[in-house]
């Protein structure tokens, strides 16, 4: 896929300052001295889904590794953030998002790829049926809400943008606003903002919810691909090398689980697991769910899948010293699923 012209990675900003702060922080649960390695691992959730993770626990997919849920993000940025500074134990993220932090020198590797676009699953950019805007020009002075700045969304929203012919002064033109996903719809329908993007479930129910229609779609732009990876801090991974190949084989499982099923299979699966564990959410959305979108059977990351962001941050000027090369960042020798294998 084409990288946009200016794709603005604003919520890494601090990812210096972040670098800094992983080499004094301390490894949480890692190994003890004697070798023993962990098996509970951190994380950050999603109100009202159900991650790939969890589907895998739920299923049985991760063996004696357990997961211990400490909150939940509403970005990938955020949650690889807290991944580098040692808060949790794994985070997931837009690649693009991954190629700057890991660029910065964080100490993470990107193991398994979570989610993508295919023609079930992909983000949608949305206006009220009335709306005037149905080009990429008719959007500058605009304002579009996403999940959150300097990620999948924005990224794919400049591509477009300067695919139809808009330069990068009048793409700053288009004004960005970061929303919690549960209220982009919302802010749509109250007309907040002009465009909203959309992704998965939530995409789904706005959409069976009428009155709103799509501008462009990013695999309609882009194709099916996917778009982000669950990263390890660098240190855990060598402390425990079999509980992250426990993880990495079981969310690779559970995406090939949920890619054979009958959907409706998946989706009470997904409503039974939000009911056990007990936050209090609603579990209406994960009736929208059609697909995870991972292009790479069991999750195996392809080079294209990083090579495509280091070849743009390279040319725009934001990597500074050496160019990374894909294999630096991320590794599929964890993954049962590389080189037509299964778990």
């Amino acid at each position: 896929m084409s990288p946009p012209r200016r794709a603005i990675l604003r919520a890494l900003a601090t990812v210096t300052t972040l670098t800094l702060l992983t080499g004094a922080t301390g490894c949480g649960g890692d190994a003890t001295a004697g070798g023993k390695q962990t098996t509970e691992l951190r994380y950050q959730g999603s109100v009202g889904q159900v991650t790939l993770p969890e589907l895998a626990a739920d299923l049985g997919y991760l063996g004696d590794v357990t997961l211990n849920w400490i909150g939940n993000v509403t970005g990938g940025p955020q949650d690889i953030q807290a991944t580098a500074t040692g808060q949790s134990d794994f985070g997931g993220a837009f690649n693009g998002a991954i190629v700057k932090l890991a660029a910065a020198n964080a100490p993470i590797t990107a193991v398994v790829s979570y989610y993508g676009s295919d023609a079930q699953t992909f983000q949608g950019y949305y206006v009220l049926d009335d709306s005037p805007i149905r080009n990429p020009r008719d959007l500058i002075g605009r304002k579009v809400g996403m999940n959150t700045l300097g990620a999948h969304a924005e990224a794919v929203l400049k591509t477009w943008l300067a695919r139809g012919g808009l330069s990068p002064a009048e793409v700053k033109q288009v004004e960005l606003v970061a929303l919690p996903p549960v209220n982009t719809e919302q802010s749509l329908r109250q007309k907040q903002i002009d465009v909203a993007v959309l992704g998965g479930v939530i995409r789904d129910k706005a959409v069976a919810g009428g009155g709103i229609r799509t501008i462009f779609t990013d695999y309609a732009l882009l194709g099916a691909f996917s778009g982000g990876t669950y990263v390890f801090r660098d240190d855990f991974v060598k402390r425990n090398p079999e509980t992250v190949k426990a993880f990495v084989t079981g969310v690779g499982k559970a995406i090939e689980w949920a890619r054979t099923q009958p959907r409706e299979t998946v989706v009470a699966r997904m409503r039974d697991i939000i009911g056990k564990r007990g936050r209090n959410e609603d579990p209406s959305l994960v009736a929208y769910w059609k697909s995870s979108g991972v292009a790479g059977r069991g999750g195996v990351i392809s080079e294209q899948e990083f090579g495509t962001w280091i070849d743009w941050l390279a040319a725009e000027g934001e990597l500074r010293g050496d160019r990374p090369k894909p294999a630096d960042i991320y590794t599929n020798r964890f993954n049962p699923f590389v080189d037509g294998g299964g778990a």
